[in-house]
């Protein structure tokens, strides 16, 4: 899916982002697919490498915020939790090697989720309401806007990190 998609969006900036139209939270329940966009982020190409799949939104606004493929039709969610985000960040380019997803491989399983691990709600974003999932555990906060029928930009924002990650997502009714 990522595969020339997420080439059409012209450079992602957060002036760029703010023109996008705002998103209501309840428009975001359900499974969406997604791929990064590249934007100079150091995690550009990370979460790709490492399979990926997207977010669910479910009605009590709670949410899996990163969903994994790990074999066609199975998901898994990982708890953001168990990341250390700094390291993360300052480590990137680890990130998006065949052994940092040989060893993903194996600690998915550690990391799973044993419930959903972040809120969805409205807030603020420059000037207008727009959906907002903030994490539980980490210092982060996902804005999304609408591109086009059933597909949306986020801006991934890390408290006290300027630097701005932006990914797209197409809802999806099932795998």
């Amino acid at each position: 899916m990522a595969n020339g998609r997420t080439d059409q969006f012209p450079p992602a900036t957060e002036e760029w982002f703010q023109t996008l139209q705002p998103v209501r939270a309840q428009d975001m329940t359900g499974l969406w697919q997604g791929a990064g966009i590249p934007a100079g982020h150091p995690l550009d190409g990370v979460l790709e490498n490492l399979g990926w799949f997207g977010k669910r939104f479910r009605a009590d606004m709670r949410a899996d915020a990163l969903l994994f493929q790990t074999t066609p039709g199975r998901l898994v969610a990982i708890d953001p939790a168990y990341i250390p985000l700094r390291l993360a960040l300052r480590f990137s380019a680890f990130g998006r090697t065949f052994i940092a997803r040989n060893w993903f491989s194996y600690l998915r399983k550690a990391l799973q989720a044993r419930g959903t691990t972040a809120s969805l709600h409205s807030g603020d974003n420059s000037d207008s309401q727009t959906a907002v999932m903030a994490y539980d555990k980490q210092p982060i906060v996902d804005y999304f806007r609408w591109t086009g029928e059933g597909e949306v930009v986020g801006m991934m924002v890390v408290e006290g990190d300027r630097r701005r990650y932006f990914f797209w997502m197409k809802r999806v009714d099932h795998l």
